[in-house]
């Protein structure tokens, strides 16, 4: 028994649900995501709620149950609310800059700024030394942000790098000095 997966969504006000085929469809005001729903999974929209069910109990299935709830949670909470992810870049001469609408020029240390393209469906916005991204869609967002972070993940020592906003970076002790007097 699924404990996520037996719970109904509730559909909010102004989001557009439809299920064509093995195809969930979610619309709303910030955007139109879709999923395709694997065998033994099935969909089932009433009384203004979403309910999820599988046809049998075997391991991958039960696996699934839960795993297909969420996703579409995700989907109808990011097109009428959105996701955000912050990102903050540390560090003596790093900085981050918007060019034009969709790439970022990251200059964090190396002998060249890095430039990110940043993929459709997904906003940002740079202050100072924060990258601010938005998106109805969790997984692409989370996705962008990780490889953001890639680019010069936060290192133990200054702790100079890209993290998220409110990460904490374990830090190490530098060189102890030994046989000083």
């Amino acid at each position: 028994m699924s404990r996520i997966g037996n719970r109904p969504i509730d559909i909010v006000e102004g989001v557009d649900v439809k299920f064509e085929g093995n195809r969930i469809f979610v619309k709303g005001k910030l955007g139109e995501l879709n999923l395709l729903i694997p065998d033994g999974i099935s969909v089932e929209i009433k009384d203004g709620k979403i309910f999820v069910k599988r046809s049998n109990d075997t391991k991958k299935l039960k696996s699934l149950h839960g795993t297909i709830r969420a996703l579409i949670n995700n989907m109808v909470k990011g097109v009428s609310e959105g996701f955000t992810r912050q990102l903050e870049v540390v560090g003596v001469g790093y900085r981050v800059s918007l060019k034009g609408s969709n790439e970022l020029q990251i200059e964090v240390g190396y002998s060249h700024p890095v430039f990110y393209k940043i993929p459709e469906g997904v906003s940002v916005k740079v202050e100072k030394n924060i990258i601010h991204l938005s998106s109805p869609d969790k997984q692409k967002l989370g996705q962008v942000a990780a490889e953001i972070r890639r680019i010069r993940p936060p290192e133990p020592y200054k702790g100079k790098g890209i993290r998220y906003v409110g990460e904490h970076i374990r830090r190490k002790a530098g060189k102890a000095q030994v046989g000083a007097k």
